[in-house]
């Protein structure tokens, strides 16, 4: 199984992308652009699991996550792989957000399950397009125009299985739901305004 760990965007976010990636679709067209379905930001990509690895690996997924609380994340600008300056691969919209403990935890968790996980640095982005051949990303940046700055709570993490010749690109193996931590959530659970 190929397998990553994931947050997804809230409507409010996907509608803001589905409206920059139509400017950028009708001034690029032959990029492959990715459908709003697949939007998604990676916490950590694990490869190729083997199904006798996956129960251990979520036992430890799951502890990993205790005592986390759910980020509050923001969109943050447009970026591209190779980073600027070179013709880009990938373009991505940016995200915001304290998500490096979380990170951190669930790598180690994954690897302390016997997953090997690279050691690519973490940017949080949600890939948009790719282009083969590379492309200047000057023109296509300029006509997805300003990304506002909408934030959502990424209250869900999920274990994700890529299926990549399927329709059904992701299916979703494991969710955890991640406490809000705030003061107005335990206001809420004790049954307080």
């Amino acid at each position: 199984m190929r397998l990553f760990v994931a947050l997804w965007p809230s409507e409010e976010v996907l509608d803001a992308l589905g409206e920059a990636v139509r400017r950028g679709r009708r001034h690029e067209p032959r990029l492959r652009w990715t459908h709003s379905a697949e939007w998604h930001l990676t916490l950590v990509f694990l490869g190729d699991v083997g199904e006798d690895q996956v129960p251990a690996l979520t036992d430890a997924l799951h502890r990993a996550l205790d005592g986390h609380t759910a980020p509050e994340l923001t969109l943050d600008g447009w970026g591209t792989f190779p980073d600027r300056g070179a013709d880009a691969s990938v373009f991505w919209a940016g995200v915001d957000g304290t998500l490096d403990g979380v990170v951190d935890d669930l790598t180690s968790a994954a690897r302390t399950s016997g997953v090997p996980v690279g050691s690519r640095p973490f940017v949080p982005h949600l890939t948009l397009a790719r282009a083969r051949p590379p492309r200047p990303p000057g023109d296509i940046l300029r006509a997805l125009g300003d990304l506002p700055r909408i934030g959502w709570r990424a209250d869900r993490v999920d274990l994700v299985e890529s299926r990549p010749a399927r329709a059904d690109r992701y299916r979703t193996a494991r969710t955890w739901r991640l406490p809000w931590g705030g003061d107005s959530q335990r206001a809420s659970e004790r049954g307080t305004p």
